[in-house]
């Protein structure tokens, strides 16, 4: 699992006093900064491998300013190109949303999707999420 603390911003907050619904999915991708290092080591977008084919979220309690979050992400599942990412987001030790996302292994170049190195399958491997009962 990866860990990542956030702190929100007064510019995330919207009119009804919370964070802004839209924000969520910004701050799950924050959570997947060390899933792309793997992948692209130097985060160079000349050499980007993760290409994002899908997102859900459900969100739990509200979220508010002044606040930390935590942001904690395990990989799901992994295929030959393609892996699943789960998310959770924490406030004051409450889970307040949750999230997936499905990326691909992809070559800008040829624009086609690729096998995930061994090497790079193993790395996410050492994240997989089990569920709690």
């Amino acid at each position: 699992m990866f860990e990542k603390r956030i702190e929100p911003r007064v510019s995330e907050t919207d009119g009804a006093g919370h964070i802004n619904n839209t924000t969520i999915p910004v701050w799950f991708e924050s959570g997947r900064d060390e899933i792309f290092k793997m992948f692209t080591p130097d985060l160079s977008f000349s050499n980007w491998k993760c290409v994002i084919i899908k997102i859900a979220v459900e969100y739990k309690q509200q979220i508010y300013y002044g606040r930390p979050v935590t942001v904690k992400t395990w990989i799901k599942r992994i295929g030959n190109s393609s892996f699943k990412v789960y998310e959770e987001i924490y406030q004051e030790n409450k889970c307040c949303a949750t999230g997936e996302a499905t990326y691909v292994n992809f070559n800008f170049q040829s624009q086609k999707s690729e096998t995930i190195p061994e090497g790079i399958r193993s790395q996410l491997e050492a994240h997989l999420y089990v569920a709690k009962e």
